[in-house]
């Protein structure tokens, strides 16, 4: 997936619900999936979960008021987490990322 589509949708509040669970199920994916490896990347999971965070408080704002936009303040963490996200890509084989996606999207629908 390319995440900087989504990212320069929300920028330019064009951002929508699919464009931002695409873009949080994809950094969220690689999060895991770095946890799971014990890959050793610096600062890696600090940075997706500061990520992470951002995305969160964008879908907070969006789930109130229906505008899904990154403002400025929150843009350098969120293209920070996308960086990183396609960095450890390159390191993560393609089965543990399509397992550990699949166990995050069984843990949310058993939510």
């Amino acid at each position: 997936m390319d995440m900087h589509l989504p990212y320069q949708a929300a920028c330019e509040g064009r951002f929508s619900v699919v464009g931002f669970s695409r873009l949080a199920a994809a950094i969220a994916v690689v999060r895991s999936a770095l946890v799971q490896k014990n890959t050793q990347i610096p600062n890696a999971v600090e940075i997706l979960d500061a990520a992470i965070a951002t995305v969160s408080c964008v879908r907070s704002r969006g789930d109130t008021t229906d505008v899904w936009e990154i403002t400025e303040a929150e843009r350098p963490s969120v293209l920070a987490g996308i960086e990183v996200a396609e960095e450890c890509i390159g390191v993560l084989d393609v089965a543990l990322l399509a397992n550990t996606a699949a166990m995050l999207f069984d843990q949310i629908g058993a939510e």
